[in-house]
């Protein structure tokens, strides 16, 4: 097992769309203060307990000891987690995935953005010895181990895709029930996930949980080291940066669109998060400039 200097945490400062490459490794859960992009097929295998995600405005959670299957490019963000054990994570780039002849109706599934789950965790300990022997493999840097391991991960992606489900959604699983702190939390995010780009304050978001505003925002700040009104202001961001990337919409009709009122607001907001302007960011991230 690796020790704990080797075990993967989110690091918030890392720019959006940075693909990590071809990587398996392992991972220590912790909560994400953003969510995390990358044009990647990513695979997660728990070794215990439990993990939530955001994806896009869905929870879903991912159960231990099954394969799961996901495309990274959905925005995806930890939100909870029931132990803090080491899982591993596989990311393949994108474009070589399309490459691999795998079964259609689970390719299809993938860019539909569906989250998929192996049905029975019965393979589990053959799984967790692959991806230690992949992990090997890749720290290597040798070229035929690592084509070694590309190979075994196509094969288990084919048998995969024989014996997986797409997860279902967490809300029908949300009775009505009285929430416990990290239960408030998690509305919290989703609710500001739904609701970022209407003109919202930190009295809608504690009356959606039914909170006060000051005690909402003093176990959000105790969970993710931010205020509501930061992460409020970062998810507007994400937004913004995104569409500069992808669209050739004008930056003062994206700052509206993502919940900005005041265009001074928002370019100061944007230089103190991105260190740049937000035509300078379009610059250096668009694919669309010419």
């Amino acid at each position: 097992m690796l020790n704990s200097e080797n075990l993967k945490t989110f690091d918030s400062s890392r720019p959006e769309f940075k693909p990590y490459g071809f990587t398996v490794e392992k991972w220590i859960p912790n909560l994400m203060p953003r969510a995390d992009r990358h044009n990647e097929i990513e695979i997660n295998l728990l070794t215990g307990g439990s993990i939530t995600y955001l994806v896009h405005d869905k929870k879903i959670t991912i159960p231990s000891k099954r394969l799961t299957v996901f495309w990274a490019l959905m925005p995806h963000q930890i939100i909870r987690f029931s132990h803090q054990v080491p899982y591993y994570v596989c990311t393949i780039p994108f474009a070589e995935f399309m490459e691999w002849q795998l079964l259609p109706s689970f390719k299809d599934h993938i860019l539909k953005g569906k989250v998929v789950i192996e049905a029975m965790d019965t393979n589990y300990q053959y799984d967790k010895y692959l991806m230690e022997n992949w992990l090997r493999d890749i720290s290597t840097g040798n070229l035929k181990h690592i084509e070694v391991a590309k190979m075994e991960i196509r094969a288990r992606l084919n048998r995969f895709a024989l014996n997986s489900i797409p997860a279902e959604c967490d809300a029908d699983k949300e009775g009505e029930h009285e929430f416990s702190m990290i239960d408030r939390i998690e509305k919290i995010i989703i609710f500001i996930a739904r609701n970022y780009t209407k003109p919202i304050k930190n009295e809608d978001i504690a009356k959606a949980v039914g909170l006060h505003p000051d005690y909402a925002n003093t176990i959000f700040k105790k969970s993710f080291g931010m205020t509501l009104n930061k992460y409020l202001l970062m998810q507007r961001i994400l937004h913004v940066q995104r569409q500069l990337c992808v669209s050739r919409k004008k930056i003062t009709e994206i700052a509206f669109e993502a919940g900005f009122n005041s265009l001074s607001r928002f370019n100061s907001a944007f230089r103190e998060i991105c260190h740049c302007s937000p035509k300078e960011f379009r610059k250096r991230h668009s694919p669309l400039l010419d």
